[in-house]
């Protein structure tokens, strides 16, 4: 769906979140789920997920979540090296310096999910349309009704990365490494992001994780990395701070590159099955439930 639509269709629930941000999210979770949310004894991994965004206040995760101001945590834990190389960084698209930029390159919105441009080839790049829709980007804000009040805390600006190429043309492999409490406990290895997008679940020793959930396509085989000790000793070290984040590295050429870190996968909507299996990824979240 249209962001600008979901603006305008979610406006009202926008403003109920800000009176009453519980049953905002109990209404969204009922639309989304199907299911009752119950925020007093919370039981499910998606309804942990819901808890954590009211009450957990982490002063890291408006940090972590901009996409500029986490690459100082990252340096902070040593691992400045995972960087991908910033080629500018501002906040007035009319000052990107087109001219001076490589053929390929990324550009990225700092405040949200999804707002990227991914430039592989610059003379095919409408630099007037960029413009105008990152100046449309900048000045929205990331859906307030779901609650991920981490998300433009953050003045918001734009970045531009080199662009990750492992020689074959298509983008990277992205691990998505869930953490629990400073440790990995399975992976979602995603292909072909922008062409057919899937996903296979394993867990950190590599064997398949029993699990169904978007894009999850049980027949998909992806090989297990040779630096897959790296990815987790590297996930673990990036979580230590907190209850719950999923750590998205990738591996281009033998070496990892650092993703982005999230809070709620999905904002914390998205549906697993079989219940047994939702039942022990929701076990490995100890909340500090209120008395």
């Amino acid at each position: 769906m249209n962001m600008r639509f979901k603006e305008v269709i979610l406006a009202p629930m926008n403003l109920l979140y800000r009176i009453k941000p519980e049953l905002c999210l109990k209404i969204i979770y009922r639309l989304k789920t199907g299911r009752k949310l119950n925020l007093n004894n919370p039981k499910t991994y998606s309804e942990k997920l819901q808890w954590l965004k009211l009450n957990y206040k982490n002063k890291l995760l408006p940090i972590c979540a901009d996409k500029y101001r986490v690459r100082q945590y990252v340096k902070k834990c040593g691992l400045e090296s995972t960087l991908k190389k910033l080629l500018w960084e501002g906040y007035d698209p009319n000052d990107i310096p087109f001219d001076n930029l490589p053929q390929k390159f990324v550009i990225k919105v700092t405040h949200g999910c999804g707002w990227n441009i991914i430039c592989k080839n610059k003379n095919l790049l409408s630099i007037p349309k960029t413009i105008k829709k990152l100046k449309r980007w900048l000045k929205q804000k990331y859906l307030p009704c779901y609650g991920e009040w981490f998300y433009g805390v953050i003045k918001p600006r734009i970045i531009i990365e080199e662009y990750l190429d492992d020689g074959t043309g298509k983008v990277p492999k992205d691990y998505k490494i869930f953490c629990f409490h400073g440790e990995p406990k399975y992976i979602a290895a995603h292909v072909d992001r922008f062409i057919n997008h899937r996903r296979k679940m394993y867990d950190i020793e590599w064997k398949p994780f029993p699990i169904t959930a978007r894009y999850v396509d049980h027949n998909l085989h992806v090989e297990k990395p040779k630096e897959l000790d790296k990815l987790l000793e590297y996930a673990r070290i990036l979580s230590k701070e907190f209850i719950h984040v999923r750590v998205d590295l990738y591996i281009v050429n033998s070496k990892i590159y650092f993703g982005e870190l999230t809070f709620a996968d999905e904002a914390g909507f998205g549906t697993i099955s079989p219940k047994e299996m939702e039942k022990k990824i929701s076990s490995w979240i100890k909340l500090p439930l209120p008395k």
